[in-house]
């Protein structure tokens, strides 16, 4: 009895019973936000498959599957081995464009190198039925540059329509300078076909001493990403240091600043590069948040449920633990609105979910998935 009633508590520690509704006031009325699972170590990232269950990733280095019902799969095998340092581990994953008939996805993580990780993309194939598990799996690209001690790995990727892949890639918090140099992919946005390849058309291919792969720079870590389904304008966002978290349209060849203009400080209070928010040849962000929040996943939203917020930007922040809503006219943001402060979590991701509610990652190492729509 004593070995059963152990082993009963050591499951509900793993995978506790989700928590009654919370709701929370908004623009859009009483949000209703529940648990959908429970019982995962730090997850970064979600991704929805045709079937309504979720593909999600745990930085220590796992994936899983999760049902609508919160039931969570074993972790899916052939997955390669990760850095799981500080913030390095299994990152980001995507669907590709045609999943249904190919099964393949996409994803990112801190891959070992010469003692640390660098970002790295991998393709591979979802096995269906059976256990889960990967087949084929093949990393595409491998960010070019120093390696990370565990520290500012961007690591979002999403694919555009013509079935290129971007990949936001920290400055690995080393040389932080290294952005503002082509020979490396520190700091950088790249753009790579599904086979890893550098576009004919990305802005520096056959420029010497460039890295072909390249799409913008002066970026410093980049964790959100999203395309807007209304233009397919790609769409950023990046950590700032002491302030100066960026929300930036990504623009063929542009530079993006970092470290030379910041509308933040330095963690010691001194200025960044100039010490000036911008100068002739930097591409200024479209919003940023001083004080920081620390933001993560981004999406736009194009559900029914919040007929009010449709085409708003949501970012999850970290520092600040909420979920901020920027409202936009066209490529401006004219309005934030910060949802979900009394929760109290590290939100890293978010997406829209099939039902055109939001779903939520808390990072932590009994993080959640949330569900967040209206109370009726």
């Amino acid at each position: 009895m004593h070995i059963i009633l152990a082993l009963t508590a050591l499951l509900a520690a793993a995978f506790p019973a989700p928590a009654r509704a919370q709701h929370f006031p908004s623009s859009a009325g009483t949000l209703k936000v529940e648990t959908i699972a429970g019982g995962l170590e730090h997850p970064w990232a979600l991704a929805f498959l045709p079937d309504g269950r979720m593909l999600v990733t745990e930085r220590p280095g796992r994936m899983r599957i999760v049902t609508p019902d919160g039931k969570l799969s074993p972790p899916v095998a052939g997955v390669p081995k990760v850095f799981a340092a500080r913030q390095g581990g299994m990152l980001d994953v995507a669907l590709d464009r045609d999943f249904a008939n190919n099964r393949t996805i996409y994803f990112t993580f801190a891959e070992p190198y010469d003692g640390g990780g660098r970002t790295a993309l991998a393709r591979a194939r979802l096995a269906a039925g059976g256990k889960p598990r990967l087949t084929d799996v093949k990393v595409i690209y491998r960010q070019h540059g120093p390696a990370s001690g565990g520290a500012h790995y961007g690591g979002r990727v999403v694919q555009a329509a013509d079935g290129n892949l971007f990949v936001t890639n920290g400055e690995h918090f080393v040389d932080r300078d290294m952005a503002q140099s082509l020979d490396n992919d520190l700091g950088k946005v790249v753009r790579v076909t599904p086979e890893g390849k550098a576009p004919a058309d990305n802005p520096f291919v056959g420029k010497p001493g460039a890295r072909p792969e390249i799409w913008s720079y002066g970026h410093r870590n980049p964790q959100g990403l999203a395309i807007d389904p209304t233009d397919g304008k790609v769409w950023e966002q990046e950590h700032g240091a002491m302030g100066g978290d960026e929300v930036n349209i990504l623009k063929k060849g542009g530079n993006y600043g970092w470290p030379l203009v910041s509308h933040g400080v330095n963690y010691d209070g001194s200025k960044i590069g100039t010490g000036k928010q911008t100068m002739d040849g930097v591409t200024e962000p479209v919003w940023h948040w001083t004080p920081s929040i620390a933001p993560s996943g981004m999406t736009f939203y194009t559900g029914d449920l919040f007929p009010g917020w449709k085409g708003s930007l949501f970012n999850g922040a970290l520092k600040f633990q909420l979920l901020s809503r920027l409202e936009r006219d066209g490529d401006k943001v004219v309005k934030e609105e910060r949802l979900l402060k009394s929760l109290s979590e590290r939100i890293r991701d978010g997406r829209q979910g099939p039902d055109g509610a939001l779903y939520l990652l808390t990072d932590n190492a009994a993080g959640r998935i949330l569900r967040v729509a209206p109370a009726k």
